[in-house]
């Protein structure tokens, strides 16, 4: 059992988790124009905090991670109203053929290890025009998991993210800072990073 397919049970009881997700839609509403007709990519989903939020507002979306357990406690809040399509694929390994409008994610991007085998993948994956809304943190010294199991980068550095992200084709490329979580020990960044195809 993978460490989030552990985690999933009590993933949406933290209010900083809870509360990160909204602030994070807030700050994609306040750059991207979501529209009903559009197909949204959620990348590392997880139990849908982002999804959801931003669910209403599209014509659908399709949430993709790798933790079966995640996705199931996604399908749990799943209703006729409002839902989100799960994808259990590791679209780097398996690239999907399926196009999108957009794609958002949040906190999924220090867990994956080749950036720029990543953010090539996604490029093929996104409509001419489409976006994408990445939020994660900015760079740390490591201690923002009590177990760094599974995270490849201890935050992000700006001009670092930028160059990657502008290499791979998109453009338009903003990083800016949108949050920040306090925990006892120190604050912690989180940036919200939007490009266009």
């Amino acid at each position: 059992m993978s460490h989030f397919d552990k985690r999933a049970e009590g993933w949406d009881s933290g209010d900083i988790r809870v509360n990160g997700a909204k602030t994070i839609a807030n700050a994609i509403n306040a750059r991207i124009t979501l529209k009903n007709e559009m197909d949204i990519m959620d990348f590392g989903v997880g139990t849908g905090l982002l999804g959801f939020e931003i669910a209403s507002q599209v014509k659908k979306v399709y949430g993709v991670d790798t933790s079966t357990q995640m996705l199931a406690k996604l399908q749990e809040k799943n209703s006729s109203e409002l839902s989100i399509e799960p994808i259990n694929q590791d679209i780097i390994k398996e690239p999907l053929s399926q196009t999108f409008d957009g794609l958002v994610s949040s906190m999924t991007l220090h867990h994956v290890e080749d950036l720029k085998d990543f953010f090539n993948v996604i490029y093929k994956n996104i409509n001419e025009d489409g976006f994408i809304a990445i939020a994660d943190l900015e760079t740390e010294d490591g201690t923002f998991h009590s177990d760094n199991a599974g995270v490849f980068h201890f935050g992000f550095q700006k001009e670092e993210l930028c160059k990657i992200v502008e290499s791979c084709g998109f453009k338009d490329v903003k990083f800016e800072n949108i949050n920040t979580i306090n925990k006892p020990h120190r604050d912690f960044g989180v940036f919200l990073l939007t490009a266009t195809k």
